[in-house]
């Protein structure tokens, strides 16, 4: 149970959407231990990064029981520099349905001020959602980051760049 009080119970979606390197399981397709909505068949012996990790709905009581994974259709994470709303590809607008889109969009106008990003994950399509548009970054793979053009601190473009090419620059 997490510091919120709040349990997976039958939610399993973590175990889709995420990657998991110790098991070389791609994001966006199920663990191959898990039985959806019964849970992780090897739970007690289960990978570091599965024990490690808590969804925000898990983590945050602000988010209420529309942000259930299972129900909602998404997880969210965070990031090194924001917050990543991770879509079940069986759904993958799931994230445009009020009041999911309303709630991103007002994260994404709080991160501008404060230089936190806010990212849509469907499989590995990424779109930053910033205060006033979204950016389809396309496939962004795990070498590769978002660079934000900005204008104050507005968002007004954004592509993606080999990390190589970042240590470069630096």
């Amino acid at each position: 149970m997490t510091a919120s009080g709040r349990e997976c119970g039958d939610c399993t979606l973590c175990c889709k959407v995420m990657a998991i390197e110790q098991l070389s399981k791609p994001a966006s397709s199920w663990c191959p231990h898990c039985k959806p909505g019964r849970g992780c068949q090897i739970y007690p012996e289960r990978p570091d990064e599965c024990r490690s990790f808590n969804c925000l709905w898990l983590l945050n009581e602000r988010l209420d029981e529309r942000w259930r994974p299972s129900r909602s259709k998404l997880v969210l994470t965070t990031s090194e520099d924001g917050i990543e709303v991770r879509c079940d590809p069986g759904f993958p607008d799931a994230w445009r349905k009020q009041p999911f889109r309303s709630e991103i969009r007002q994260w994404a106008v709080s991160g501008e001020t404060h230089d936190v990003t806010v990212v849509v994950v469907i499989g590995q399509k990424m779109i930053l959602v910033t205060a006033d548009q979204e950016f389809d970054l396309g496939v962004v793979g795990p070498d590769q980051r978002i660079v934000r053009e900005l204008e104050g601190t507005r968002v007004v473009g954004a592509t993606v760049v080999n990390e190589a090419d970042l240590q470069r620059r630096a």
